[in-house]
């Protein structure tokens, strides 16, 4: 008979059921019933995870085969751009299981899934809208334009473009999908690529204005920025148009 240790580690090795696996179900030891819950709510998990991915494959299936997904991150922040990006993905995703809108996501897999979108994508690409164009024509035709720029050099020409809740000035057949991140996977991938890539960014300009925490917040107006900014002033990559950014140079 097998230890118990032994049948939990078969467990845990375990990709799905198979029929040996009866006898597991019909040993009353406390821990193989422990191992073998476990074992369940694992596959219950995975199953969970598919059939969301499945879904998101079918919603982007319906606009054609090259869709390109476009998403932002950064509209609300008081400093720095914000970054829009265009994805195209094959259309066998499998290696993209678990791929979902960057906010539902840890830091740790969203890198992981950054290097999976790049490695899978038959396309993608990654705009950068600068604080001085935001403050120029306004966040939302900023985030516009770039995606636009985003979907426009491509280095595939998609035959339909879905972006999260914005309608796009191209001359490529589109749809605007309001949650578009939670029900496609090309808007999730978008998403994944915005936010990493405006998160290395504020990193690195954390680097140049230690003093503002740029790492810590992405330039989101924090307490801990908002108290930087009182204390120190805005720099030339903060957006002059927001508050309280707007009053402290008219001051």
């Amino acid at each position: 008979m097998q230890t118990i240790k032994e049948i939990t580690a078969t467990l845990k090795a375990a990709t799905q059921y198979e029929t040996w696996m009866k006898t597991i179900q019909q040993d009353e030891r406390a821990g193989v019933q422990k191992a073998w819950q476990q074992f369940l709510k694992r596959m219950d998990k995975q199953q969970k995870l598919q059939q969301e991915h499945d879904a998101k494959i079918a919603f982007d299936a319906q606009f054609g085969r090259l869709v390109a997904g476009v998403d932002e991150a950064g509209r609300g922040p008081l400093a720095g751009p914000v970054v829009t990006a265009a994805v195209i993905l094959p259309e066998n995703c499998q290696a993209l299981l678990g791929l979902n809108d960057s906010k539902q996501l840890s830091k740790e897999v969203r890198e992981r899934m950054c290097e999976l979108v790049k490695e899978h994508a038959l396309s993608y690409n990654v705009h950068f809208q600068s604080a001085k164009i935001i403050d120029e024509i306004n966040i939302y035709e900023a985030t516009k334009q770039s995606m636009a720029i985003s979907v426009e050099t491509l280095n595939i020409r998609p035959d339909f473009v879905i972006a999260d809740a914005m309608t796009l000035p191209i001359a490529i057949p589109q749809q605007s999908i309001i949650k578009g991140d939670a029900k496609s996977l090309a808007i999730a991938a978008a998403s994944i690529l915005a936010k990493t890539a405006r998160d290395h960014y504020m990193e690195e300009l954390a680097q140049n204005f230690p003093q503002y925490g740029f790492e810590q917040h992405a330039g989101y107006g924090t307490k801990q920025h908002l108290e930087a900014l009182a204390k120190y002033g805005p720099t030339i990559h903060h957006r002059a148009s927001f508050e309280p950014i707007k009053s402290m140079i008219k001051g």
